[in-house]
């Protein structure tokens, strides 16, 4: 023992890659080998008589995702995604700056508490409550009723494209549990970033005759790009990989996690089921490039 702990003292290099070994194995062999086998799956296609998988590389399975219902569902979760990120920047920069120009003390640790506290309560827990609150009788209607905004929220429902019976089942139900659900994962990187704004930056701005406005447009507004587009990773990421929301709330419009899901256990299409999942992957993938140009990594 006493001669392995001198070798491990002598050479910390070895400390070290013992130390990386198991997690670097973990990541390695679980995560990295099921990401490759399920893109191996993606090159495989369905016998169109048997229902087998035919285990020969094609592309046919990728072509598939061309077809009209297919790349509906595509655009129909890009879509929802980049307007949940809009809508949870627009929520969350009020939030995030009271936070970290204004907040001190109790005022600082209640704002954490507020931002973390749903976070702490089941996914599932959270939905199904949404799906009473949303309902035809649930407490949005009867506080639309009582306030006398019945005509406003039947507006709204009977708009052609986010409209429905009620707002559990439209697209406008599923886009406000999606905002509610993800907008803590903005609201902190924001204000991470925010707070490494220096005050002298906003003196010195002061001092040169800017009114509010400009400041906020030139020195407030680009120093909270990075931790906006950090944000934006998490809304946008987990928007376009959650089926549970869009499963619960809303029409019975799919969505790409859907359709992996029914792929993979309903048809038991896994190679389309797998070329679904390289989709968000592969849009991940182009949006972390442009995110790292705007400085995300400086605010996680």
């Amino acid at each position: 023992m006493n001669a392995l702990s001198d070798l491990l003292w002598r050479r910390p290099a070895l400390l070290l890659a013992l130390l990386l070994a198991p997690p670097l194995l973990w990541l390695g062999v679980v995560y990295l080998g099921a990401l490759f086998a399920l893109l191996a799956q993606s090159f495989f296609a369905i016998d169109p008589f048997s229902g087998l998988v035919v285990r020969e590389v094609t592309l046919a399975t990728y072509a598939e995702l061309f077809r009209p219902a297919n790349l509906d569902i595509i655009v129909r979760t890009v879509a929802m995604a980049a307007l949940v990120t809009l809508a949870s920047i627009a929520i969350a920069f009020p939030i995030a700056y009271f936070a970290a120009r204004h907040a001190r003390g109790r005022w600082k640790a209640l704002f954490y508490l507020a931002v973390m506290l749903p976070l702490w309560s089941s996914y599932l827990v959270k939905i199904y409550a949404w799906k009473m609150i949303l309902a035809k009788e649930g407490i949005v209607s009867w506080a639309a009723g009582g306030l006398r905004l019945g005509w406003l929220l039947d507006g709204l429902l009977g708009l052609p494209v986010i409209g429905g019976p009620s707002l559990s089942v439209s697209y406008l139900g599923t886009f406000l549990v999606f905002v509610y659900v993800w907008l803590p994962y903005m609201i902190l990187p924001m204000q991470a970033a925010l707070e490494r704004v220096p005050a002298s930056l906003l003196e010195a701005s002061a001092d040169l005759g800017a009114e509010a406005r400009q400041t906020f447009a030139h020195v407030i507004l680009p120093l909270a790009v990075p931790g906006i587009a950090a944000g934006s990773i998490f809304t946008f990421s987990l928007t376009l990989g959650d089926y549970i929301v869009p499963q619960i709330i809303g029409n019975s419009a799919n969505y790409i996690g859907m359709a992996v899901y029914q792929q993979q256990g309903t048809a038991g299409n896994v190679p389309l089921a797998a070329a679904f999942a390289v989709v968000p992957i592969v849009i991940m993938m182009a949006y972390l490039g442009f995110a790292k140009r705007m400085g995300a990594f400086d605010a996680l």
